[in-house]
């Protein structure tokens, strides 16, 4: 099935996906009404707890190639995506920094042979440049007394989270979208393409979708926010660790988002004192302007999975479309997920998702699920 006109677009979940998708089923034309368990804010969803790092060679270390691709071409699209915004959203993409302490350095050689055998199987990605404390000095003055060795990836970027679902929520305002808050919906409530319903559904609800999608399972993960005016970093600094894995993203106005912690389990009580002593050990440990910083927040999240942390896409009926799978690269791989989910729509088909080698799954229809 495909959309080529004008339709009635029902979209369950208003995080960084759902607000993404609303957006563009808008501006191409579309009715759009969203239903989101939650409030306006987005305090339930993962992507208000992120540090929206773009960093597609980075995060090879721990993932899959089609997930690099996605994010590669999520720098590329991120840029246009935010012009089209009337509020501004911070983004910058000044690179990643890797560094690691003496006593890591085993791990360290173990990360850089990972990102090189991706650098060498695709080229259009930046390589690696190999730094001494001179050259990390020359990026990042204040780290270069305190690390010997790192990494620089340049390209990579990153983007402030929160002002980029606020922007995105006063775009669909403008747009007309039709909102609705607090108010949880299941897919086997609607009928699509019948009398007085949507023509489509979309199911962008992360966790949300565990009653119809078996595979989805929560990664706990736990971020920290302070304020430190005694630290300048200009891009995401990443400490290779062979437990946690820090990474600090400066935000603008002294504001760093500091996180490692992975987490199996659903588990969404606060943080523990050990994870948040770890965690502001460790960015101590890179900077000690740290220390006076200013604690403004330790949230907690689960990041939506599925059984092999990839992204997936799975039809449920011909009008019905779930998006899940984000994991811990939602930023990252939103632009390429959404470009997959518009080509579907408007074609049936997508040369994208095979580039990317997403899956696209097709499970029992919508009626099949009613009890």
């Amino acid at each position: 099935m495909s959309a080529t006109q004008p339709s009635h677009m029902l979209i369950l979940g208003a995080g960084l996906m759902g607000r993404l998708l609303a957006f563009a089923l808008a501006r191409s034309g579309h009715r759009v009404e969203v239903h989101e368990a939650g409030a306006p804010d987005a305090t339930s969803s993962a992507a208000r707890a992120a540090a929206a790092m773009l960093a597609p060679l980075a995060e090879s270390a721990v993932t899959e190639a089609g997930v690099v691709r996605m994010g590669h071409h999520g720098l590329t699209r991120w840029p246009k995506i935010l012009a089209q915004l009337d509020h501004a959203t911070f983004f910058q993409q000044n690179g990643t920094l890797i560094v690691w302490h003496r006593q890591d350095a085993a791990e360290a050689s173990r990360f850089a042979r990972q990102i090189d055998s991706t650098a060498r199987a695709m080229p259009e990605l930046p390589a690696a440049q190999t730094l001494d404390a001179a050259a990390i000095a020359s990026l990042e003055p204040a780290l270069g007394q305190r690390f010997g060795h790192g990494l620089y990836l340049p390209g990579e970027g990153q983007l402030d989270n929160r002002q980029l679902l606020a922007a995105l929520l006063h775009q669909l305002e403008q747009l007309k979208v039709e909102l609705h808050w607090n108010s949880p919906r299941a897919i086997e409530e609607f009928r699509p393409g019948q009398a007085g319903q949507p023509d489509w559904v979309f199911d962008c609800r992360g966790l949300g979708a565990k009653p119809q999608w078996q595979g989805v399972r929560g990664v706990r993960g736990e971020v920290v926010r302070v304020h430190a005016p005694e630290v300048s970093l200009l891009r995401p600094v990443r400490l290779v660790h062979p437990r946690y894995p820090l990474y600090i993203a400066p935000k603008e106005d002294h504001v760093f988002v500091i996180g490692a912690t992975e987490i199996e389990s659903e588990d969404m009580s606060p943080a523990s004192v050990r994870s948040a002593l770890e965690l502001l050990s460790a960015a101590y440990s890179v900077h000690s302007g740290f220390a006076e910083a200013r604690l403004l927040e330790i949230s907690t999240q689960c990041r939506p999975a599925l059984i092999d942390n990839l992204p997936a896409v799975r039809w449920l009926g011909e009008r019905v479309m779930q998006i899940n799978g984000l994991y811990r690269h939602g930023f990252l791989i939103a632009p390429a997920m959404l470009d997959v989910v518009m080509e579907l729509l408007a074609t049936g088909r997508s040369a994208l998702a095979s580039r990317f080698d997403l899956r696209l799954e097709h499970a029992a229809p919508v009626d099949a699920l009613q009890p």
